[in-house]
């Protein structure tokens, strides 16, 4: 009788496109582990990645504002659970593997700094070693979740967490529907917490880009999607291979889509209101970093190893990658704000 992961893998090669990743023509895991009776590979990879610490720690990191104090702002946490959900209705569309694009999609941002891309910058200009979340994000699942044992997630995770940016080539093509969920997911939950915020309204967006890919968030996501599924479920197989584009659009959606984003980074990423607080953020960061690049026995016991076995700097940039926004403002505070005195 077959198990039930067995009978899911058959499943799998009766419904799914023979362009999909097959679970049970997985490439495996860096640790060779026995299979599950229940679950495929890349479902204990999904359920790794949601009980992991890193996961959790992504509901206090920044998205696009600083500790927003309204409770609607995204998060981290919450921007993942977008593109995951964007992420699987493309893939269902497609007949890929939803449960390795779902895996991809939950762990693609745990390498993320505290404060966004200002802490990511931030570690990259202070640490020799340098700084790239995607990066940080394989190491994080390798090396440090798990008291350093890491997660022993399957070869096809680690390469759609490490390319899931415009620059990377997945080499699957659900990491290639991860990749462009991100772009679709973060850029209209952008302009809906900038609407929120009071930077902008939905008018304020050019009117072609409205014209072409709709005048709501809801609407935007629909062409958007529907415009990836058309494209990357076209029989001349022009989607695969090490060159796929990271926007797979027509071009006059394409055209549309850089348009929406060269105008979010001219009213909202470079907005004085919105991004006024980020050279504070990277201060802070970088302040932390040297701390602690001097004081390397200060850092936890697990940072510390790493310090001793890797290098001060590897272990200090480990310390701080993995801080939320509050746990970096609160030791900045106990660091260098001096504390009243009390009788």
């Amino acid at each position: 009788m077959l198990s039930i992961r067995e009978q899911t893998q058959a499943i799998e090669r009766q419904v799914l496109s023979q362009n999909a990743a097959f679970s049970d023509a997985c490439l495996g895991r860096e640790i060779a582990e026995p299979a599950c009776a229940f679950r495929t590979p890349f479902q204990r990879d999904r359920d790794r990645v949601i009980h992991c610490k890193a996961f959790r720690r992504l509901k206090h990191k920044t998205q696009v504002f600083l500790s927003p104090e309204c409770d609607h702002y995204r998060t981290r946490l919450t921007h993942t659970l977008e593109v995951a959900q964007i992420a699987r209705t493309i893939a269902r569309a497609l007949r890929l593997n939803e449960d390795l694009t779902e895996a991809i999609a939950l762990a693609h941002d745990l390498g993320h700094t505290p404060f966004g891309h200002a802490g990511e910058r931030a570690l990259d200009q202070r640490c020799p070693l340098g700084f790239k979340h995607y990066e940080q994000g394989v190491r994080t699942v390798k090396q440090l979740e798990r008291d350093g044992k890491g997660l022993n997630l399957t070869f096809e995770v680690l390469d759609g967490i490490l390319n899931h940016t415009v620059e990377g080539q997945p080499k699957t093509l659900e990491g290639q529907v991860v990749r462009v969920s991100d772009r679709i997911a973060y850029i209209n939950h952008d302009i809906d917490d900038a609407v929120m915020a009071g930077l902008l309204c939905e008018q304020d967006i050019p009117a072609q880009i409205r014209q072409t890919l709709g005048g709501s968030k809801s609407e935007r996501i629909n062409t958007l999607v529907l415009a990836v599924v058309r494209y990357m479920g076209r029989p001349d197989g022009a989607h695969c291979g090490a060159q796929a584009p990271a926007h797979p659009l027509d071009p006059e959606t394409a055209q549309a889509f850089l348009a929406l984003h060269r105008f979010m980074f001219e009213s909202v990423y470079h907005n004085p209101v919105a991004k006024g607080e980020e050279s504070k953020a990277e201060h802070i960061v970088q302040e932390l970093y040297t701390y602690f690049e001097a004081r390397p026995e200060q850092m936890p016991e697990e940072y510390w190893l790493v310090a001793e076995a890797e290098g001060v700097a590897r272990g200090a940039c480990d310390y701080i990658a993995g801080m939320t926004d509050r746990y970096a403002l609160d030791m900045y505070r106990g660091l260098f704000i001096p504390k009243f005195w009390q009788v």
